[in-house]
């Protein structure tokens, strides 16, 4: 049986289900092949139930501290498998919304493998999707004007760290679990790893991190790398950066695991009751027909144009298959971009420099644009200007003064190069500096809008003085 169809999309995850509602509105006959559930790895595994566990970690520090605000509640515990149920009821709720946009959109979403398959009588180009039913049906066969390719990535391990989902977990295995343990390895400290650390410890979960470069968190600028450490260190997360982890060295029984990693050449030995481990992901593209087509694959990725059409024009990818910044809202503009291209729209390419990336650690980071040290390798003088929430009065009333916000600003034009956050809500906070360099501000216009008082945002206003030393309340 073949169905027709403008656009069918590989993966209906956060990339996958936005380019299929966005090619809805332009009129197209639109299918969805999706493996497991509509949403993907950000709503089932990764954004929304990883936020869901640190909201309710950040709660449970939050109430052990409550006499704080003259609030009494004796002694404080939490349920960890009501704190699992919670998480999987915003997960179904959510889902159940992406299944109506499909209906709403007229959508038809197959729930199976999807594979492409080469020339042959339904297409004289490769293209035609071949899905392989997950109730058992007889396989579908769609025939596509065009492809969006969004299937998504999977967690990455290292040589010899074999993840077998009891004591060596991946964030896919750790977000399933029934119980804490005491204690934690953590192999990784970038944004995934870093905010499982956060999160388990605030839990009263002993974190070791172990990270193989300077830094860690290394894509964030250095002086919130920085802060980042010393504020894990307060809560009690132990930190070591440098380390190489021996993966054949890893010895896993029912009493724990152990491990060993070499650090300026000397040998250390690590131990705990589990290990995460987060040290990036990989994309999806194994067995969906790749090999039936010129599109071309590059250090493990798909290479695409600005458009996010692959070597075969009426074949695009999107998301984490195709590299780059992995992230949801990231690839959601991508599959925007793409169904706009085919559709004859003429959609401006993205600037990725214009997108913020944010972590959801307590206390949250959130940067845009250049770090101060990437900016002085790309040949800017610049100058910077930074903000401590200590001098902002709806952070001593919230209960959350750490952190800082930072300015880097070209000091040849004043042009706004980046920003960068570590403090509390500072993720719903970029988006203003987001828009200031979309609009190509200055640091002193952001100095110029009136920020209301007492807020968060404040602290925006008086780091963008600082830039010039004009800050009011330092």
């Amino acid at each position: 049986m073949s169905q027709e169809y403008d656009l069918v999309i590989l993966g209906g995850g956060t990339g996958g289900y936005v380019a299929a509602i966005r090619a809805s509105q332009l009129g197209l006959k639109v299918a969805v092949v999706e493996k497991e559930k509509l949403g993907g790895t950000c709503l089932h595994k990764g954004c929304i139930p990883s936020k869901a566990l640190l909201r309710s970690a950040e709660v449970y520090a939050t109430t052990k501290r409550s006499e704080e605000f003259g609030v009494t509640t004796g002694e404080v515990s939490f349920n960890f498998i009501k704190v699992q149920e919670r998480k999987q009821k915003i997960i179904d709720q959510l889902h159940k919304g992406v299944e109506h946009l499909m209906k709403k959109g007229k959508i038809d979403v197959y729930e199976g493998i999807g594979r492409i398959l080469g020339p042959s009588i339904f297409s004289p180009t490769p293209g035609t999707i071949s899905v392989e039913m997950n109730n058992g049906e007889e396989n579908q066969m769609l025939i596509p004007k065009n492809v969006i390719i969004a299937t998504g990535s999977k967690p990455r391990s290292l040589p010899g760290l074999t993840i077998d989902g009891t004591n060596v977990l991946s964030s896919d295995e750790a977000l399933k679990l029934e119980e804490l343990p005491e204690s934690i390895i953590i192999v990784g400290g970038g944004v995934i790893g870093i905010e499982w650390a956060s999160m388990l410890a605030d839990f009263g979960v002993k974190v070791t991190v172990l990270e193989y470069g300077k830094h860690i968190i290394p894509t964030e600028d250095e002086e919130i790398s920085k802060e980042a450490r010393r504020l894990l260190k307060r809560k009690g997360v132990k930190i070591q950066t440098g380390v190489q982890v021996k993966g054949d060295s890893l010895v896993a029984s029912a009493e724990g695991v152990s491990i060993k990693a070499e650090k300026n050449g000397e040998e250390l030995e690590f131990t705990a009751e589990k290990m995460l481990v987060s040290v990036g992901r990989s994309a999806n593209i194994d067995g969906i027909g790749l090999e039936n087509t010129d599109i071309v694959v590059d250090k493990g990725v798909i290479e695409t144009n600005e458009f996010y059409q692959t070597k075969e024009s009426h074949i695009y990818a999107i998301g984490d298959v195709i590299g780059g910044m992995q992230l949801a809202h990231v690839a959601s503009h991508e599959g925007i971009v793409a169904v706009e291209h085919l559709s004859n729209n003429n959609p401006e390419p993205i600037d990725y420099t214009l997108i913020s990336t944010c972590i959801y650690s307590h206390p949250e980071i959130a940067s845009v644009g250049l770090s101060e040290k990437e900016a002085i390798e790309k040949g800017y003088e610049v100058k910077t200007g930074k903000f401590n929430f200590k001098g902002i009065g709806k952070a001593l009333v919230y209960g959350e003064s750490d952190g800082f916000v930072k300015f880097v600003v070209d000091k040849k034009t004043d042009d706004l190069l980046g920003v960068h956050m570590i403090g509390p809500h500072v993720t719903d906070m970029i988006s203003e500096a987001a828009i200031a360099k979309v609009l190509d501000a200055a640091n002193w216009e952001v100095a110029h809008t009136i920020h209301p008082h007492p807020t968060l945002s404040e602290v925006m206003g008086e780091a963008a003085l600082a830039v010039d030393g004009k800050a009011i309340h330092s």
